[in-house]
């Protein structure tokens, strides 16, 4: 299930591909984004709540241990993450001018 930031008020995809190409590329960006901030955070708790267990003391298992934190952040963020990406997509999207003039 992909979850898009996209607002409806963004360009559909027949009435203009370049904004909609660029609509994507933000949208990853700032899932990806996302993602990154997340990974640290996850790799904390997991280390607090593993304790001091024979497997910390396996060659490479500390590499392990990152790429699950890296892939369980990559997927939270795909699936909506904790807002962070929905902020950073705000903050890109122009202005919106109010009256006429």
């Amino acid at each position: 299930m992909n979850i898009t930031l996209a607002s409806s008020s963004m360009p559909t995809p027949a009435a203009n591909p370049a904004a909609m190409k660029s609509v994507l590329k933000n949208e990853k960006a700032a899932r990806d984004f996302e993602a990154l901030l997340l990974t640290p955070v996850l790799d904390s708790l997991q280390k607090t709540f593993a304790g001091d267990a024979e497997d910390s003391k396996t060659p490479g298992a500390s590499d392990y241990r990152q790429m699950g934190s890296q892939a369980l952040a990559q997927a939270i963020a795909a699936r909506g993450g904790i807002g962070i990406a929905q902020l950073v997509l705000r903050h890109l999207q122009p202005p919106k001018v109010s009256g006429g003039g």
